[in-house]
């Protein structure tokens, strides 16, 4: 039997809004590996009235923007002998590239492949984008 309450290295990403943890579960392609993973779901918070929890038994990269955008308001835990080495506490991006696809038929971005699709934040607290190239706003989860 394997136990969720430590790990000896790897991430636990905490503070996961309740119901956001399968999403960045499945970003981060975390049903396709070897190693221990345990999702907790609907956690009792301090912060929250419930939030969502990762514990992932190995290192492995991130991308942080990504996790950011899902849920800015999560912490990144870097364990190390079973000690929280690192925290890193995330927050929603103010550019995005090739995370957010641009709809727009009209975009160029449409029609040139090869070309970056960039976002900037236009209003943080309604997790609205704005296209670099075409003005389209796009707000997130809706992505």
């Amino acid at each position: 039997m394997v136990s969720i309450n430590s790990i000896k290295k790897g991430i636990v990403i905490d503070h996961i809004k309740a119901g956001y943890g399968i999403k960045i579960y499945n970003y981060l392609g975390l049903d396709k590996v070897d190693f221990t993973v345990a999702l907790i779901k609907n956690a009792v918070s301090d912060k929250r009235d419930k939030k969502d929890i990762i514990k992932i038994e190995n290192v492995m990269d991130m991308d942080f923007t990504v996790l950011g955008l899902i849920d800015p308001n999560l912490t990144i835990n870097i364990i190390e002998d079973e000690v929280i080495k690192e925290k890193i506490k995330l927050k929603i991006p103010e550019r995005v590239d090739d995370v957010i696809k641009c709809k727009n038929p009209r975009c160029i971005t449409s029609v040139e492949k090869y070309i970056t699709h960039t976002f900037f934040l236009v209003d943080e607290e309604r997790g609205q984008y704005r296209c670099q190239y075409c003005d389209e706003i796009y707000t997130f989860p809706e992505l």
